[in-house]
């Protein structure tokens, strides 16, 4: 019988070497209970807090963001440079959920049997990454917004705190009155993971059931002084879509990065879909994808705003034909997560791990473990953001960026660091 039905393929159940998942999985994580202080909560966020007009200028809104960048991501940048330490976070990706409302079948990073974060573990994560020097929070799941007022009370708190606030959401839950409400608690970012514009057997991430939504998301961009962009995923059957996206995100002057789909690092035992699943990638894609790179980096130089580096995009190909080069990860020094119980962990891929690299006021990161690590990990990981971590501990390259964006003052995005 010929069916139109996509070529399904099975995946292995994990990549990593077999001595080091075995590693990885067979110790015992640490328990927040003892490390915990105080059981108090976050405060209660005022709203609305700024008038409708909060920008008397064009210049002090610009100046605004510049400030806030700065404050986020440079001034930790230059200390960590000039001061370096063990560990560093410049990015922290604290996992409110872990649990999702949609279920995209090359997804293994939700379980909807997790329970979420308490605002006790929450505060006491944001007042200890605060310590180390951290500012640019990163919300994680699952899905952030299952939990919307809980999510308005991080950002509100973490904002006050001088955090640049980054949310990553399917947009399903992401209604004008919690765009108000986040907007105006402080938030910074929003990442609109999409994978296509019309739903498609395995992938749910798509624009059309939330176009309301994102319409309105970009409407009050500057009001409330967010950025937004899109996020994808090359996955077998939308490569068609990710062309329209693209073009989509040029039209709207918004952002975009890429991601190619992966298949577990380690062991995910809640991912349902590891085997039979159509949207992982086989070598007759390779080609297809091939050209859709090509193509995407063709339109990075035609000046799109694309987050990936050139050169990182044109890596992906190496990637799904197994043939990736260590890329020097800095996770577990300027990178780490926070999961749901408040344990730690260096990257999103060691979510399921159980070995112990402490809790939240009590890392036990170590730096022989987590480079005996990344010798195996780096070479089966194609980690979008901590590559660009890695890339732009590089100061050279980012003096250059900041150079090219003082030459508009500060009131354009000019690309990333290359």
């Amino acid at each position: 019988m010929i069916t139109n039905e996509p070529e399904r393929q099975s995946a292995p159940e994990f990549r990593l070497d077999v001595k080091l998942r075995d590693v990885l999985t067979s110790g015992q994580r640490g328990t927040t209970q003892a490390a915990l202080a105080v059981e108090e909560g976050l405060p209660e966020p005022i709203y609305p807090q700024f008038p409708e007009e909060r920008w008397k200028t064009e210049r002090a809104y610009h100046n605004f963001k510049a400030w806030r960048t700065w404050k986020s991501l440079g001034a930790p940048y230059f200390k960590h440079r000039l001061m370096p330490g063990e560990l560093q976070p410049l990015i922290s990706y604290l996992f409110t959920e872990w649990k999702c409302n949609l279920d995209c079948h090359y997804c293994w990073s939700y379980d909807n049997s997790v329970k979420g974060m308490t605002e006790p573990v929450a505060r006491q994560s944001i007042d200890w990454l605060h310590s180390t020097g951290n500012r640019l929070l990163a919300l994680m799941g699952g899905e952030p917004l299952l939990r919307p007022k809980f999510i308005h009370k991080i950002v509100y708190y973490a904002a006050k705190k001088d955090f640049l606030v980054y949310l990553p959401t399917n947009g399903r839950l992401m209604k004008p009155d919690v765009i108000d409400r986040l907007g105006d608690g402080g938030l910074g970012t929003v990442n609109l993971a999409v994978d296509c514009i019309d739903e498609k057997p395995g992938l749910a991430k798509a624009l059309t059931p939330i176009r309301p939504y994102f319409e309105y998301l970009i409407k009050n961009m500057r009001k409330y002084c967010y950025s937004a962009f899109f996020n994808v995923c090359i996955c077998r059957t939308n490569m068609d879509d990710v062309k329209t996206l693209t073009e989509l995100a040029h039209d709207y002057n918004i952002g975009i990065d890429y991601h190619i789909v992966e298949s577990p690092l380690i062991d995910a035992p809640h991912f349902k879909h590891l085997d039979q699943n159509s949207t992982f990638l086989t070598p007759a894609d390779y080609p297809k994808v091939d050209e859709l790179i090509d193509w995407i980096v063709e339109k990075h130089k035609q000046g799109y705003k694309i987050v990936n580096q050139k050169a990182r995009l044109l890596q992906m190909k190496e990637f799904m034909r197994g043939q990736i080069e260590p890329w020097g990860c800095r996770a577990g020094r300027n990178t780490l997560i926070v999961r749901t119980d408040g344990t730690l962990a260096p990257c999103f891929p060691m979510y399921s791990a159980t070995h112990d690299w402490g809790v939240v006021g009590k890392p036990k990161f170590d730096k022989h473990q987590l480079a005996e690590m990344k010798k195996e990990c780096e070479l089966h990981c194609f980690s979008t953001l901590n590559h660009i971590v890695s890339y732009v501990y590089n100061n050279g390259r980012v003096i250059r960026w900041i150079l090219r964006h003082a030459k508009t003052g500060f009131t354009t995005a000019q690309g990333t660091v290359e």
